[in-house]
Order: C-alpha cells, then sequence, then structure tokens
C-alpha cells in the first residue's frame, strides 16, 4: 500500500529539484542581502527587513497571480495543444509585466506610511532609499515569475533554476562592491543591497529568454507571438485563475510582514531577529513550493487525461514526501537554533555587541515555534499546489484567510503586545494560523479528488 505512493517519489524530486533550487535562489539573495548587512549593524539589518516587508505583499500578490499560467500550460502540455500554451504564455506574460508595474507604483505611494508605523526612527531612515530600489526590482521579477510558471507547465523546470543561479553569483559580487564600497565602487550600505538585486533581476529575465528562444521545446510558443492581439476569453481565465490564488498568497504573506511590523513595535532588535528567523523558516518553505509546483504540474496533467484516481495517489505521494523533508529540516532547526543566527552577526559584533547577543538569544527562541510551524506551512502550500491543478482557487483563497486573519493574526497581536512571550507569542500566532490552513486545505482537496473519482464512475 505504502509502495503505491513512495514509488512516486523519484520522478516527483526530479520534477521539484530544479523548482527548489530555483526558489532557493530567490531566498539565497535575501539570504546574501542579510549576512552582509548584518556585518553593518542591527539597525541597517532591521531597515532591510522593514523595506522587504513592503516588497514582499507586492511579490505575494504577482508571484500568485503568476501560478494562473502553470495548470494552464501543464493541461495544454498533456492533451498536445500547443495553441492554447502559447495563448496561456502570451496573456499570462502581458498582464504579469502590467501588474508588476501597478504594484511598483503602489509601494513608491505607500512609502511614506513607514514614518507612522511606530518602528525605530533610525531603522526607517535607512530603509527609505533601500525600498526605492528593492521595489523596482519587483519588475523584472514578476516578469520572470510569468516565464518561469510557463515553463514549469511545460516540465521543463531546470531553465529557471539556472537563471536564478546566475543572478545569485552577480547579487553577491554587485553586494560586495557596493555595500563595503571595495575595488573602488562608492560605499552605499543598505542601498548597494537593493541595487544588486534589482541588476541581477534584470539579467534574470533576459538570461531565460535567452534559452526560450534556443531550445527547441520553446519555440512553438514564442515564435511569432503578437502581443497586440488580445483575447478576452483567455484574460479573464487567466484573472479568474490568477486573482484568487494572489489573494492566497496576500493573506499569508501579509500576516508574516504584519509580524515584521510587530516585531518593529517591540524594537530593533526584536526585528531584526524576526528577519533571521524569517529568512531561515523562508528556505524550507521554498522546498514546500518547489513539491507544489510538482503537484501543481503532476494534479494538471493527470486532470488533461482525465485520470483521477492517479491523480490522488500522485497528489498523496507529495503530500507525505513532503512531511518526511519538513521533518528533517525541524530537526535541524530545533538542534542548531543557537549557533544558525549567529551566521547574520559575524564573529566580531557577536562577541562585542550587546544588541546582537539579544538577537541571537531572541531568534533562537522564535525558531523553537519554527521548527514546528514550517512542517505546516509546507504542507499548506503542497496541498495549494495541488488544488491549482485542479484550478480550484476560490474556496482556497477563503480559507486561507480564515486561517490566517481570523485564527492567526488575532493570537499574533495579543501574544506578541501584550504578554511577555513577545517575539515567541507573534510565532505561535504564526503557527497557529499555518497549522489551521493546512488542515482546511487537506480536507478541501480530499473531498474534491474524491468527488472527482466518483463523478466519472
Amino acid at each position: 500500500m505504502l509502495t503505491n505512493y513512495t514509488k512516486e517519489f523519484r520522478y516527483n524530486l526530479k520534477l521539484s529539484i530544479p523548482v527548489i533550487l530555483g526558489m532557493l535562489g530567490h531566498t539565497f539573495v535575501a539570504f546574501a542581502d542579510n549576512v552582509m548587512v548584518g556585518q553593518l549593524g542591527t539597525a541597517e539589518l532591521a531597515a532591510v527587513s522593514l523595506g522587504n516587508s513592503f516588497v514582499f505583499i507586492g511579490m505575494s500578490i504577482g508571484i500568485g497571480f503568476s501560478t494562473a499560467i502553470t495548470p494552464i500550460v501543464a493541461e495544454a502540455d498533456s492533451s498536445k495543444n500547443i495553441s492554447d500554451g502559447k495563448k496561456a504564455f502570451k496573456h499570462g506574460l502581458i498582464l504579469c509585466t502590467i501588474l508588476s508595474v501597478i504594484l511598483f507604483g503602489i509601494i513608491l505611494l505607500l512609502k511614506p506610511i513607514m514614518y507612522y508605523m511606530d518602528q525605530p526612527k533610525e531603522v526607517v531612515e535607512f530603509a527609505i532609499p533601500y525600498l526605492n530600489f528593492v521595489a523596482l526590482s519587483l519588475i523584472p521579477l514578476i516578469v520572470f515569475q510569468a516565464m518561469k510558471q510557463f515553463s514549469d507547465g511545460l516540465s521543463e523546470t531546470k531553465y529557471p533554476m539556472y537563471a536564478t543561479i546566475l543572478a545569485n553569483i552577480i547579487n553577491i559580487a554587485l553586494n560586495y562592491l557596493l555595500i563595503f564600497g571595495t575595488f573602488g565602487f562608492p560605499k552605499l550600505g543598505i542601498t548597494g543591497a537593493a541595487i544588486g538585486t534589482l541588476i541581477s533581476r534584470v539579467i534574470m529575465v533576459i538570461f531565460l529568454w535567452a534559452i526560450f528562444k534556443s531550445k527547441e521545446k520553446f519555440k512553438p510558443y514564442i515564435t511569432n507571438l503578437n502581443f497586440r492581439k488580445i483575447e478576452k476569453s483567455i484574460v479573464d481565465k487567466i484573472v479568474k485563475l490568477g486573482l484568487p490564488s494572489a489573494l492566497q498568497m496576500f493573506f499569508e504573506v501579509a500576516i508574516f510582514t504584519s509580524a515584521i511590523w510587530m516585531s518593529g513595535i517591540l524594537g530593533k532588535n526584536p526585528q531584526a531577529a524576526n528577519q533571521i528567523a524569517l529568512n531561515l523558516a523562508s528556505m524550507t518553505f521554498m522546498v514546500g513550493i518547489g513539491l507544489g509546483v510538482a503537484a501543481m504540474v503532476r494534479v494538471g496533467n493527470q486532470k488533461g487525461l482525465s485520470d483521477f484516481i492517479s491523480l490522488r495517489r500522485i497528489a498523496f505521494s507529495i503530500f507525505f514526501l513532503t512531511f518526511l523533508i519538513e521533518i528533517v529540516f525541524a530537526t535541524i532547526f530545533i538542534v542548531f537554533r543557537n549557533w544558525l543566527p549567529s551566521m547574520y552577526l559575524g564573529e566580531s559584533h557577536l562577541l562585542n555587541t550587546i544588541d546582537n547577543a539579544e538577537v541571537i538569544l531572541i531568534a533562537s527562541k522564535i525558531l523553537l515555534i519554527a521548527a514546528f510551524f514550517q512542517i505546516f506551512d509546507g504542507l499548506q502550500v503542497v496541498i495549494l499546489g495541488a488544488l491549482r491543478g485542479l484550478q480550484d482557487v476560490k474556496i482556497p483563497a477563503f480559507i486561507t484567510f480564515v486561517a490566517y486573519w481570523i485564527i492567526g493574526f488575532p493570537i499574533c497581536f495579543y501574544l506578541g503586545l501584550y504578554t511577555p512571550l513577545k517575539s515567541v507569542g507573534i510565532w505561535i500566532g504564526l503557527f497557529a494560523g499555518l497549522f489551521s490552513a493546512a488542515i482546511m486545505l487537506y480536507l478541501r482537496f480530499n473531498y474534491l479528488s474524491k468527488k472527482l473519482i466518483l463523478n466519472k464512475n
């Protein structure tokens, strides 16, 4: 019985590992920024956290919307319908580009809100110039995401990974040159980190497009694209799938953003500790995202073939694999909870600065909660991927709203700001939201997959 699920592990990993590595690449950009900026001080690290909190909201909407492209392309690919796949790519690319520009403009308009959020003044002063450039990088990032989702839909997950690896190399090099002013470059501090992120994301788009043009698999889809011819039916289909998916990601990312802001109310050191724990948890979350893409593609393929028994078996095999992997990560978080935060601050700071000692103490406590919460974080994103493969997005959007904002946020707010738990209380609230989401989404998928089998029979 168990082998019915474990025999799928090899192909699930083959499909998801390039996505995982690619998504880890995005997170590693943030990791590199955090580690290098952490050498400047806890105020600068907190400023990166505050600036990115605005960008994460825009990013969640853009990435969530772009996921509509993958199941449409996967279904078209399984039925050998190149025309439908080409239309999905073209219209998805146009819509994501427009959305990215709108999100950039909104973030710039919201920037002055920082001064009224009860954040440390020095943190806000550092965050404003950083946000200017990192917000602009949203445009190439969301355009890249549209291209990536198209590639994932064709089960070609390795090429976006290559683009992300290249972007990481460029970003780290530019960080070294621009943050610290080495080899005659200007010393720009955290603004240099933002500029490096912007340039690396532009190169990422150019590189992936060059791959598309050089590979035979992609040529039928990208040749003779007429961007002036817009078909309302395709736009409506992408928006119908993309908007609820964007809301799903927004509801989740927004609660993490609120955690950043609440940590800022507690002070710059709790905010820096929160940023460290969040960055570490984000790395394990990328594994869940990669497996979620595998679930979306494979469920989408089986839906196109109307093989609902295999669809359910494959989906459950991915859920089980995710659970096993996340247990390993939980163990790592618990065992190394005191050492992991020290990577972000540097040895000299660790020995001589009271601020950094406090940051490490807070972060180590948070990581105990993060160890358990990331298990359910991984499960909920994989189940969401399976539901997107079924093109079921509206009810899951409602589920995520209830889990994060009706259940999770009130717990974060009360325990974080009105009890001695403080930062730990905020993360207990995050855990409650993720646990609730994972359970409710699982029940939704279990119901739908059984219904499809019954209706066919």
